[in-house]
């Protein structure tokens, strides 16, 4: 089990230039107990082509909470089959869903910010956390543009939630045209529903394309409007 200081981290980072030397630097160092956490968003399929390059059998995780797009499903398989890599799946605890969705109803998520937070909670964040548990870093697609939460993102920060182990966000200071234009000159697979608006890809009824004027997170839970962060949990840190 490796754990790093404040101090020793910013002393990595002050070696790091790019999202390449990012990923490179934590899976030489941290593999096998590093992975990459991934919704199949654009943000993703950029750091899976960049980590398939570096290292074919780095570690994928992704949640299937029982609600994803069938789009998701497919872009999963196309990046399984174009990298030759393997998504390790993790789901929900189904007593846990069935209790939830007995007492509170298959859409409780539209009914009040804390039955959103719950489903979100017992779907997305406990299946993760059980994953990290066992490893000493993670990997993320975040970026500071994507929401005001996430403006002050650090390259790599110690995960105090998670006993301390480190949360590597390779992208953290790129742009949104950045993404696009990676995926474009390297012919990436991307999900389909980037093509229709979707910045942000999540659970199929918590998920519509961003509209004109909405930052990049916009489309998750749009009816909360300004009651919601705009977080479901798993990055807690960067809530309001």
């Amino acid at each position: 089990m490796k754990r790093f200081t404040q101090k020793e981290v910013d002393e990595i980072v002050a070696t790091l230039s790019t999202p390449q030397e990012t990923l490179k630097w934590a899976l030489d160092n941290l593999h096998p107990r590093v992975a990459k956490a991934s919704s199949l968003g654009a943000e993703d399929s950029v750091i899976i082509h960049m980590m398939a390059q570096i290292r074919p059998d780095a570690r994928f995780l992704t949640l299937d909470t029982g609600r994803l797009h069938d789009e998701t499903y497919q872009t999963m398989a196309r990046m399984e089959q174009k990298y030759k890599i393997h998504f390790e799946i993790l789901y929900p605890d189904m007593q846990k869903v069935s209790e939830m969705v007995n007492e509170r109803g298959i859409n409780l998520f539209y009914e009040s910010v804390e039955n959103r937070v719950m489903c979100c909670g017992v779907r997305k964040v406990e299946p993760l956390e059980r994953a990290l548990a066992g490893l000493d870093g993670w990997i993320t697609g975040i970026r500071r543009e994507q929401t005001e939460n996430r403006k002050g993102v650090a390259l790599i920060e110690i995960d105090g939630r998670r006993q301390g182990i480190l949360k590597i966000n390779p992208l953290a200071s790129w742009t949104w045209d950045d993404v696009q234009g990676y995926i474009k000159e390297n012919d990436i697979p991307y999900h389909p529903l980037l093509d229709q608006g979707y910045k942000s890809i999540g659970c199929a009824p918590c998920t519509r394309a961003v509209q004109e004027g909405e930052d990049h997170r916009g489309g998750r839970w749009w009816w909360e409007g300004k009651s919601g962060s705009k977080e479901c949990g798993l990055h807690m840190e960067y809530e309001a």
